[in-house]
């Protein structure tokens, strides 16, 4: 058996070789079966599929490394704040797992540099960071199970990322501090999206924010959510003294 073993791990190609050893730097421990990680970095466009005609892509890891890291998360501050109730344990949660600090997160591992896709790199939209970090952790949890999983989203999220004070004041979504403002304070509010399309080609959305038949703030983006979201902070910059947040 050890034979056979040996065997195995000597025919490992160069390419597989790096790749194990660059994910065991990462991970911080060795990885006992290097498919789930190839997987947690296969981009859908290759197409591929398994043996049963499954697709052989992230995706679905993605979905379950995002279950573990809720999970964990939810878990570490249930511990760290019993005064913190339902609301305040979810809010939290959702500021650590936001998909801006996944992104951050995925881009501070630099594993976009693993990515297999048919797709040229500079065309994958910004989320492509946070969706590979939650694949690997999926690939974790399936690979060496939930102990060690959690031991690197301790030593990769929590230790380095987690301060429950600093959290505590950030802001998540502007947009709906802005809507939970407005409501409160009876105001009348309206997003106005317009096509706003430059001169290079790329599709850009404009948005104005009006708050009780005023404009308050206009932006401009590649998406409705993200100019909406932009006209949100600077609405909410220019309303500071108002807003009172809690």
């Amino acid at each position: 058996m050890k034979i056979l073993k040996n065997i195995f791990k000597n025919s490992r190609s160069i390419e597989d070789g790096i790749f194990f050893k660059e994910i065991e730097k990462i991970i911080g421990f060795k990885p006992d079966n290097l498919f789930y990680y190839q997987k947690a970095f296969t981009h859908r466009s290759t197409n591929k599929i398994d043996t049963k005609g499954n697709p052989l892509n992230y995706e679905r890891l993605e979905f379950l490394g995002d279950a573990m890291l809720s999970a964990v998360i939810a878990a570490h501050l249930y511990n760290e704040v019993p005064t913190g109730d339902e609301g305040y344990l979810t809010k939290m949660r959702s500021k650590i797992v936001s998909r801006e600090h996944l992104n951050e997160l995925g881009r501070d591992l630099n594993l976009i540099r693993f990515v297999e896709s048919k797709v040229p790199t500079q065309h994958f939209g910004e989320n492509i960071h946070g969706n590979i970090f939650e694949a690997l952790v999926g690939a974790i949890f399936l690979d060496k199970g939930y102990d060690f999983c959690k031991k690197f989203i301790q030593n990769r999220v929590i230790i380095p990322y987690v301060d429950i004070a600093k959290l505590e004041g950030k802001v998540i979504s502007y947009k709906s501090l802005l809507i939970e403002w407005c409501q409160k304070e009876k105001k009348t509010f309206y997003y106005d999206v317009f096509d706003d399309n430059g001169n290079d080609g790329q599709k850009y959305f404009g948005v104005k924010l009006s708050i009780d038949g005023k404009v308050i703030a206009k932006a401009r983006a590649t998406s409705k959510k993200k100019a909406e979201e932009k006209a949100s902070q600077r609405s909410y910059f220019a309303l500071q003294e108002k807003i009172n947040i809690k």
